[in-house]
């Protein structure tokens, strides 16, 4: 579970800062309970993000399957997806 406060926290630290594995590893050091996966927003095929800021956006991921599948219920959310958009 991912809780809309969580949600928030970790949108608003990586707000304005260019996305990278320091802060990858900061949010797995914060956060032990939850993955964390970050690749280009072109990447991502379906799904909806469940938060957008400028410059990235916020999957959710449900990884209580066999397989890990995007959602939009952050109930049933084990981690998210940061989606960097980069400008052309």
């Amino acid at each position: 579970m991912i809780s809309h406060n969580e949600l928030s926290q970790i949108a608003d630290y990586l707000d304005g800062q260019s996305i990278s594995e320091h802060q990858l590893r900061q949010l797995r050091e914060q956060y032990i309970d939850k993955h964390f996966t970050w690749c280009m927003e072109d990447d991502i095929t379906g799904g909806t993000p469940v938060m957008e800021r400028p410059g990235f956006s916020l999957y959710a991921v449900d990884s209580s399957d066999h397989c890990s599948v995007l959602t939009n219920d952050l109930a049933s959310a084990s981690g998210l997806v940061i989606a960097e958009i980069i400008e052309d």
